[in-house]
């Protein structure tokens, strides 16, 4: 077969195969795979990562792909147009790989009593109640004594001294001669009754009548069980009417005096169990209740001081230990407290210890009991279940307070700003008086990231109500003019002097301030500023200091300006006392605090960990220096 005729074999087959190709295929494509590439391309547009991506601080910062801020390190968001319908100017809608970017994540507005720990300290002391003195009441000579020294434990009864007095024998005698006439007359009521004021028992008197003869000497008989903590008088003393012989004291029940702080004050109910611990039994637990709460706050020290009664039968507490409590609360509505077991009970209003099921007398004291609600605690259960939400959801802004809310019936992932009326603050929540619903979603992590996007997008936001781009200095958990960063500045520079010494103790405190600022908690914060305060003492720049920082209601209130004073005044006394640490500490600087002044603050190690911005900018910053110790006295550092 020659050239042509296969090339003539081959057209033919070609234009046959085109021929049934065209007979069994459809020229255009069916509905169903049309609608599949649709869908597709939509699925691409709406997951299509966005070609510009910027920092949530530092807007100016605008790259082609994901990363980090080249400034402050956080992660860059992306900046897209808003494809959503809504037409609310403060309203963000993103992307559903946007939003995991973002790390958005929502939580519902739930019901519920919301707990928060509240520690305290003190010391164990007597029970004031249970102390007897036991005086002279007529003139008498110490001839014998049974109790040598103090700290002798006696029972009720027990003879404690034998004494020699005139006085008293002519007093039993008058006794028996007025028996003797008529054992029921007035003047032989009478005489006994001088007896019983001078002390003697009813069975002594008994016995002074049945001998029908006065006896030289008395006993002297302890008129409570206890420890004798007091004596007084030694053998030979004469004594005239009001001299003191002893004090006994009964241990079997104790008061545990604390000191609240006045923001832990709305916490705290008379009838409350207080669980504490003392250091000579590590790891052991002890109760009691709050029997009183003092009504005046101490000028000096700003603090309440709280009584608790502790039962102590076994005798292992004593007066005098030093005590960490904790009280457990659960707070209602309207400030109240929720406590299942005052739950339509009746208390007494002396003795927390008596609790009831319905109206009656302290078995004590004998005063009425009274219902549990007039002391501050919940009536009806279901009405005053509040409204709760995270604390890492809200954004505070001076006096206002706002969340972002998801919207339910939003096409794309859609949040928008409202602004909320708060109540207390119960540890990592808060109470929310007005502003939201139950059932609602709200941002719980990343509403910061998704009000700096409205500013980006130069809409209002609710950090920043103005909108069109206004010019603002960030700050954590809020924004702030450049004059109110300059504001803040001044208010921080008021100085606080440490000694090297005082710096010494304050500075593991300081360091567990520091990190628990640094994860935003600001529970733990607040129990590294009480630490701090039991070693400053309550008098002083510093401790005036540390109180304002105590009574703070937010992480950033706690921050600014007081932590960087703090922070200035422990670096100032760790350099100059270079023996007063141990190991290496390293002097961290974030150039951004405080509208991009700067801050310093001091960390045991690395990695850095920002305490002045907290999750928003947890790596913003570098090491500033490092302080190595010196055991010789001289300083050495290492920059």
């Amino acid at each position: 077969m020659n050239k042509i005729a296969v090339i003539i074999l081959c057209s033919a087959l070609f234009f046959v195969g085109l021929s049934v190709g065209r007979y069994f295929l459809p020229s255009t494509p069916s509905s169903e795979n049309e609608n599949y590439i649709q869908l597709a391309s939509s699925e691409k547009s709406e997951e299509q990562e966005p070609a510009i991506w910027t920092c949530s601080m530092h807007p100016q910062i605008q790259q082609p792909e994901p990363g980090n801020c080249p400034i402050c390190g956080m992660a860059l968001i992306p900046l897209e147009k808003d494809n959503s319908d809504d037409d609310s100017p403060r309203a963000m809608s993103m992307s559903r790989s946007s939003r995991a970017l973002a790390d958005i994540q929502t939580t519902p507005v739930t019901r519920d009593f919301p707990e928060m720990q509240v520690r305290l300290v003190g010391k164990l002391a007597y029970d004031e109640t249970r102390v007897k003195s036991l005086t002279a009441r007529f003139p008498a000579r110490i001839d014998e004594l049974y109790v040598n020294f103090t700290g002798v434990k006696v029972k009720t009864g027990e003879h404690l001294a034998k004494v020699y007095s005139p006085e008293l024998l002519t007093a039993q005698r008058e006794l028996l001669t007025a028996y003797k006439r008529d054992p029921n007359s007035s003047i032989t009521r009478a005489a006994r009754g001088k007896l019983r004021l001078w002390g003697l028992l009813p069975y002594q008197v008994d016995s002074i009548i049945k001998k029908g003869k006065a006896r030289d000497h008395f006993v002297l008989r302890a008129p409570i069980g206890g420890l004798v903590v007091s004596k007084n008088v030694q053998e030979g003393d004469y004594v005239q009417t009001g001299s003191p012989f002893f004090r006994i004291v009964d241990l079997t029940e104790l008061w545990l005096n604390l000191d609240a702080y006045e923001s832990d004050i709305t916490w705290l109910r008379y009838g409350q169990e207080v669980a504490f611990s003392v250091e000579s039994f590590p790891g052991e637990e002890f109760h009691g209740r709050i029997a009183f709460i003092e009504p005046e706050v101490d000028r000096k020290t700003r603090t309440v001081s709280i009584r608790v009664n502790v039962p102590n039968q076994d005798g292992r507490l004593k007066p005098g230990m030093f005590a960490r409590g904790d009280v457990a609360v659960k707070m209602a509505e309207d400030g109240q407290v929720f406590a299942p077991e005052f739950a339509g009970k009746w208390i007494s209003p002396m003795h927390p210890e008596i609790i009831k099921d319905g109206p009656g007398k302290c078995d004590v004291c004998g005063m009425p009991l009274v219902p549990a609600e007039e002391l501050g605690y919940v009536e009806n259960v279901d009405v005053a279940m509040p409204l709760v939400i995270p604390d890492s959801a809200v954004l505070r802004t001076g006096k206002r307070a706002v969340v972002y809310v998801a919207k339910q019936d939003a096409k794309r992932p859609t949040y928008e700003g409202r602004e909320v009326v708060l109540g207390p603050r119960a540890g990592n929540f808060f109470i929310v008086k007005s502003g939201l619903s139950e059932g609602e979603r709200i941002v719980s992590n990343g509403a910061f990231k998704i009000d700096s996007a409205l500013q980006i997008q130069a809409k209002p936001s609710m950090m920043n109500p103005q909108g069109g781009g206004a010019a603002s200095v960030h700050d954590h958990g809020g924004t702030r003019t450049t004059a109110e960063a300059d504001n803040a500045h001044q208010e921080g520079a008021a100085m606080v002097e440490i000694s090297g010494d005082l710096g010494a103790q304050l500075l593991s405190p300081y360091l567990a301030l520091q990190a628990a600022l640094a994860a935003d908690d600001l529970t733990a914060a607040k129990a590294g500023l009480k630490a701090m305060m039991e070693i400053a003492g309550h008098a002083g720049k510093l401790p005036e200091m540390l109180h304002s920082m105590l009574a703070a209601e937010s992480l950033d209130d706690v921050r600014r300006p007081h932590f960087e004073t703090l922070s200035n005044a422990l670096i100032a006394a760790v350099k100059a006392n270079p023996t007063s640490f141990t190991s290496e500490l390293l002097i961290m600087h974030c150039p951004m605090a405080f509208g991009d002044r700067g801050a310093d603050w001091l960390q045991m190690s690395e990695p850095l960990q920002n305490p002045y911005f907290g999750a928003v900018m947890l790596t913003c910053g570098d090491v500033k220096e490092r302080l190595i110790p010196n055991q010789n006295g001289h300083d050495e550092h290492d920059h």
